[in-house]
């Protein structure tokens, strides 16, 4: 009578366990995010770029970045111990990038990682959501100080790809993320590519029209430069960079 019993149990058991992980994993579902609105500069979940004054116009490549939550609102590393929210500094994006929530580690508990790296995520820093990532980071950079150099709005956004562990990495940083975005961001508008690359066409311009080839000669040095610099710092003086 009492095996009969156990098994009656048993197989209640396997009928309802099963049930209640998948509404357990219905619950934790993501929740479908809101179109992107470039007039209202709403861009869910999104890496946004636009030109920098000055640095833009001799290199039109570099530029400055944000990221977004889940509602659209950027958030950027714009200035030593600042964080701009809903405010994008130096003017609205001209480029963005949606990313896909599906490929981060969103762990609900310490045993629940999805990624590789397992604990060393834990220690790293994860995150339950993607706001919770982006909040986290902020939290952090908040204390920190800008500079171009080392520590800029490229390294805000690989820390929030790191805490996410995003694509099943934990090396984001300044260059891949550029490359990233570069490759595979869209314009918003045939007036953005305009906005981005006509002031460095007219310096170069007039540049090479009252100095003569040396300016181009000057100017594609200074890139090289600073793509070398961003790459040396990055790779091999990483204890710089933040």
């Amino acid at each position: 009578m009492m095996m009969m019993d156990l098994k009656r149990s048993y197989d209640v058991e396997k009928m309802v366990l099963p049930s209640l992980m998948e509404d357990d994993d219905h619950d934790h579902d993501l929740w479908p995010l809101n179109e992107i609105d470039t007039r209202k500069s709403k861009f869910p979940c999104c890496i946004v770029w636009t030109p920098l004054p000055v640095v833009s116009w001799l290199t039109p490549f570099i530029g400055h970045i944000g990221l977004c939550r889940e509602d659209g609102v950027i958030l950027d590393f714009a200035g030593s111990n600042f964080i701009n929210v809903d405010d994008f500094a130096f003017g609205p994006p001209a480029r963005y990038l949606q990313l896909d929530r599906t490929k981060c580690c969103l762990p609900r508990n310490l045993g629940g990682h999805t990624c590789k790296y397992g604990f060393r995520h834990t220690e790293y820093g994860s995150s339950v959501t993607w706001d919770d990532a982006l909040s986290m980071t902020t939290r952090s950079f908040e204390h920190k100080t800008y500079n171009l150099f080392t520590c800029n709005c490229h390294s805000y956004v690989a820390h929030c790809l790191n805490r996410l562990c995003y694509g099943g990495s934990m090396e984001w940083n300044m260059v891949n993320v550029f490359i990233l975005l570069m490759l595979k961001g869209k314009w918003i508008s045939p007036s953005s590519v305009v906005r981005s690359f006509l002031p460095c066409a007219l310096v170069t311009s007039l540049g090479v029209a009252f100095v003569g080839w040396p300016f181009l000669i000057g100017l594609s040095s200074f890139s090289i430069l600073l793509f070398a610099w961003f790459i040396l710092a990055t790779y091999c003086f990483k204890n710089i960079i933040c």
